[in-house]
């Protein structure tokens, strides 16, 4: 079965149905989405411009991570939650969304980058840990994120007009 078959096929599903026409459903789930995207990118850009050496510091990024880890890693979950109830409430109009798509491949990336950071430059924290400005390559996974950040929440932004776009 392709991907856009199984779109098609998820679209018509009873529950995706009643989503995508409940009056109130639908909009709580946006309003959950945004919200907690808030205190995903909020918390991230904390820590990216602490990676910058930017802000905080005179804390420790070990500091920083502990406090704010725990509200990013919240807010990742509930939003990707809520991104994908948002998905399945119209999973066609979204598979066909150029935007989406980017979007999708960004966020990506975006896990990808952290994923990375995690298993390399912050494994050895402690060398640089009361550093005001890390190393290179820290202060490389914060700007790639804030810029993945960026492209992200506009790419979200744009998928309401890829109609104004493209058709």
């Amino acid at each position: 079965m392709s991907l856009f078959r199984f779109c098609e096929w998820l679209g018509n599903t009873p529950w995706s149905i009643a989503l995508h026409e409940s009056r109130y459903a639908f909009l709580a789930v946006l309003t959950v989405h945004v919200l907690t995207l808030t205190v995903f990118v909020g918390t991230a850009v904390m820590i990216d411009l602490r990676l910058l050496g930017m802000n905080m510091t005179r804390v420790p990024v070990s500091q920083v991570v502990a406090q704010l880890l725990p509200w990013n890693g919240a807010g990742f979950l509930v939003m990707v939650a809520s991104g994908a109830l948002l998905f399945y409430a119209a999973p066609l109009l979204r598979y066909e969304n150029v935007f989406f798509r980017f979007k999708m491949a960004a966020l990506i990336l975006a896990v990808l980058n952290v994923w990375l950071f995690r298993r390399t430059v912050y494994r050895r924290v402690a060398e640089w840990d009361l550093d005001p400005v890390p190393p290179r390559h820290a202060r490389i996974a914060g700007a790639l994120s804030l810029i993945l950040l960026a492209i992200i929440i506009t790419l979200g932004r744009m998928m309401a007009y890829a109609g104004y776009w493209f058709d």
